[in-house]
């Protein structure tokens, strides 16, 4: 059958219908709309797309997302924050939901997903070891599990309550409370549910 678009076209087209919650028709739409634009929007794109991988890594204490020049997180290099406090989340993108509220001066811990047998992430690939290490190391008085509240994330914290107690670790542990509906993802939830479920955290 003869192709009906230009190879450079479909190419763009395919490429941007590989991300994830783009379908066929916004991939044709997004491909168009650069074609008919200035080249400059392009090429910007690209330029940043480029530096994506060179210029993002992981703090290698927080597991967040911080510039390639910088040795840790802001969030826990910064001493105004309380290193005894710690809320554990599943993404970095999850630390942003949780600063908007205002409401939480602690540091983060990202496990970098949930556990998911379905999807083939197991324990073994969450950053859980390095969790324990500092809270012993940061003396850490509370540990907010504010995993997502979903199958996932419920059985995710669940392992990570297990682990802190068989590492004989004394540490108050809590979990997000009120305010969250499940099935919703940390990322989604409005401030003012944050705030509540930050408010309303309970005991394990």
């Amino acid at each position: 059958m003869t192709q009906l678009l230009p190879s450079a076209l479909v190419d763009a087209i395919d490429d941007l219908g590989s991300l994830p919650g783009v379908g066929s028709r916004t991939a044709e739409r997004y491909a168009y709309f650069l074609l008919r634009s200035d080249k400059h929007i392009s090429e910007k794109l690209s330029t940043s797309l480029l530096k994506l991988h060179s210029g993002v890594k992981n703090c290698p204490i927080t597991f967040a997302l911080i510039d390639s020049n910088e040795t840790a997180s802001a969030l826990y290099s910064d001493p105004t924050r309380d290193k005894t406090l710690i809320a554990v989340v599943e993404e970095p993108l999850d630390i942003i939901a949780l600063e908007r509220t205002g409401q939480f001066n602690g540091t983060y811990h990202v496990l970098g997903g949930a556990i998911s047998p379905i999807d083939g992430v197991g324990p073994e690939q969450l950053h859980i070891p390095e969790l324990l290490k500092r809270i012993v190391k940061d003396k850490a008085k509370e540990v907010i599990v504010a995993t997502n509240a979903s199958v996932e994330g419920e059985s995710t914290a669940l392992f990570l309550q297990r682990n802190i107690l068989d590492a004989g670790i004394d540490v108050k542990l809590t979990r997000l409370a009120r305010g969250i509906p499940v099935g919703v993802d940390l990322e989604y939830a409005g401030q003012i549910t944050l705030s509540h479920a930050l408010e309303g955290r309970r005991l394990f």
